[in-house]
């Protein structure tokens, strides 16, 4: 079983913020696959599915951002997953421009709570991560404009299609793929 993390906070007035676009990703994720994530267990809620031949849970945290590593941790003891193969963390990113995606193999939190909380429970930086700028200037609990939506949307297809990369490439694969620089518009 592979987990599929995307990190937010549980709530309605945090539903559409930039700090939210974990949670933006797994719904996206589970439109695609037709599934819902409602299912509670171990602190979150999570779906099932699968993408590729890999079976998959979708995981939204219900705690609150920083103490997502209390949820994840559970979920890797309750399916005996190896953090370094079996899991895939989505959040948002402040260093990184509205609409820039990054993926990663391991690495320290860069100041993320959510993620530093997952690596502190977990006791290993070895946890594949897909980040999703924000853009340093964005209100991380304010919702998105109007005008990022677009941008926020083809955001949330690139990281949908990252993770199946991930899952039937592997994580180098999708690096080469995703992590690339925007080039410049004329």
């Amino acid at each position: 079983m592979k987990l599929i993390v995307g990190l937010g906070n549980p709530g309605i007035e945090y539903q559409f913020t930039p700090h939210n676009l974990g949670f933006l990703a797994i719904d996206r994720i589970a439109d695609d696959l037709g599934v819902e994530v409602r299912n509670r267990q171990c602190k979150a809620l999570t779906a099932r599915g699968v993408i590729g031949s890999k079976e998959v849970l979708l995981v939204k945290p219900e705690t609150f951002m920083n103490l997502s590593g209390t949820a994840v941790r559970e979920l890797v003891a309750k399916y005996e997953a190896r953090p370094e193969h079996d899991l895939v963390v989505i959040y948002d990113e402040l260093d990184l421009p509205l609409g820039t995606i990054r993926v990663r193999q391991r690495g320290r939190s860069a100041g993320h709570n959510g993620m530093a909380s997952i690596i502190g429970a977990l006791g290993t930086e070895e946890i594949g991560r897909i980040r999703l700028g924000i853009a340093p200037e964005q209100k991380i609990l304010r919702p998105f404009r109007k005008a990022q939506l677009k941008i926020v949307d083809g955001v949330l297809d690139t990281a949908a299609e990252a993770v199946k990369v991930i899952l039937t490439e592997g994580v180098a694969a999708a690096m080469n793929r995703f992590n690339r620089k925007a080039e410049p518009e004329e």
